[in-house]
């Protein structure tokens, strides 16, 4: 029994793989031919799979500018010691977190079908995360082993039925349709810039509508652009810093300037592998889940992750992760300078990516250029107070892994979480 548990969370927690098999399970009930179920079952593996490496790419290539922001605010290493620790929660408490993982699933499941909140959740690796969360929250309050599961999968199913029931009219505002929608831990930050947008209205003109100088209309490409604003970022950062001492940061094994050229490129090739991955994935899984929206789950439609919306404003996603990395570390100079917090916090460069990126787009959709410019600078200084709430909270867990991919949900629903976890007897 134990051996069959493992293998579905392990199905679940590959993307490709767990994606795939949903698009299989609708195109059968489509009943289409042998070919179009192998075609498109295939396609939308490969396409998760080109996605997922996109990723690894703009991840790889935007890291270390961490360092280098740390040095030039003369920002510590986050100073965060917990007891137990990220690995000793996955290792110990792995049989929870996946017994919680597949409970909520089931549960949003059962939601979907028989109540007006119609969205299966399918990020398959937050699906994971989420109930880790959890668990940790559960340890800290010192919850039994019976509790600790019934209370992660509470609120993991509260956060998959919850978080993108509140995104549904942003991203329908973004994409002209209810084909999908967001499963991303995005959801606080995205609102808060949708917010913020709204107060702009959308009169001004979109981040994608931006005109260039006919000599420079190559700039409307968005692999040319993201590559020359990354490497403009890294001599930036370099020139503040110094070019030794960025080197250092940086890890730098070749002139520095060639190493900033090709760490833009790296970005510019991500982001084209990215989207061609999106695109790729959309056009088999959306058809595809249409089965299972017809036949078990009526007017369903899935959450997934927060890059399918990059394609529709990929303007916005570049202003967001600059905006929001000049606010945020702005905000952890501040909040250093005043003595807020009793531990450190630095940059969250990837928070400022993947999820601001993706807030920068619904604040584009609500309030234009302007909308996504004030939205992605205020989603900034949130994130890092969301860290800042969080990280007490995981003091003795995982307070080391929220330092590194918290300023979201993760951080907001952990705190949720711990006044949940106090109702407990």
């Amino acid at each position: 029994m134990q051996g069959v548990m493992n293998f579905f969370i392990e199905i679940i927690r590959e993307p490709a793989i767990f994606l795939g098999l949903i698009a299989l399970i609708g195109l059968l009930l489509l009943k289409k031919d042998f070919s179009t179920v192998v075609s498109g079952t295939a396609k939308t593996i490969i396409g998760v799979v080109i996605l997922t490496q996109g990723t690894n790419i703009l991840t790889s290539s935007i890291a270390p500018l961490t360092e280098g922001f740390n040095l030039m605010y003369d920002i510590q290493e986050a100073e965060v010691a917990p007891a137990l620790g990220s690995d000793t929660i996955l290792s110990q408490y792995g049989t929870q977190i996946g017994i919680a993982m597949l409970i909520a699933f089931v549960i949003n499941l059962l939601v979907a079908r028989f109540t007006k909140i119609k969205h299966v959740f399918l990020t398959g690796h937050m699906l994971f995360w989420f109930p880790f969360i959890f668990v940790a929250v559960g340890v800290e309050n010192a919850l039994s082993n019976t509790q600790i599961i019934l209370f992660a999968s509470l609120m993991t199913a509260l956060y998959i039925i919850i978080a993108p029931a509140l995104l549904r009219p942003f991203i329908r505002k973004v994409t002209g349709s209810d084909d999908f929608i967001i499963g991303h831990p995005t959801t606080i930050l995205s609102l808060v810039s949708g917010w913020v947008g709204m107060l702009f209205g959308t009169k001004g003109k979109s981040s994608e509508e931006i005109k260039f100088p006919k000599s420079t209309e190559f700039l409307r490409e968005i692999s040319i652009t993201s590559s020359i604003t990354m490497f403009l970022v890294y001599m930036v950062v370099s020139l503040i810093i110094g070019f030794d001492a960025a080197s250092t940061a940086f890890g730098a094994e070749q002139n520095l300037f060639i190493y900033s050229l090709m760490q833009g490129i790296l970005f510019g090739a991500g982001l084209t592998i990215l989207l061609l991955g999106v695109r790729m994935m959309l056009a088999e899984i959306i058809p595809a889940f249409q089965g299972i929206s017809q036949k078990w789950i009526p007017n369903a439609v899935p959450a997934l992750d927060a890059p399918i919306l990059f394609p529709f404003a990929p303007n916005a996603v570049l202003i967001g992760f600059i905006v929001s990395m000049i606010t945020s570390v702005a905000t952890i100079f501040v909040t250093g300078s005043l003595g807020l917090f009793s531990f450190v916090i630095v940059p969250l460069t990837i928070t400022c990516f993947f999820e601001i990126g993706t807030a920068a787009i619904i604040g584009n959709a609500t309030g234009g250029l302007k909308g996504a410019i004030a939205g992605s600078a205020t989603a900034g200084v949130v994130m890092i107070l969301l860290v800042g709430l969080s990280v007490p909270v995981l003091s003795g867990t995982v307070s080391d892994w929220i330092v590194i991919f918290g300023g979201n949900d993760f951080s907001l629903w952990s705190f949720i979480g711990d006044l949940v976890a106090k109702l407990f007897p």
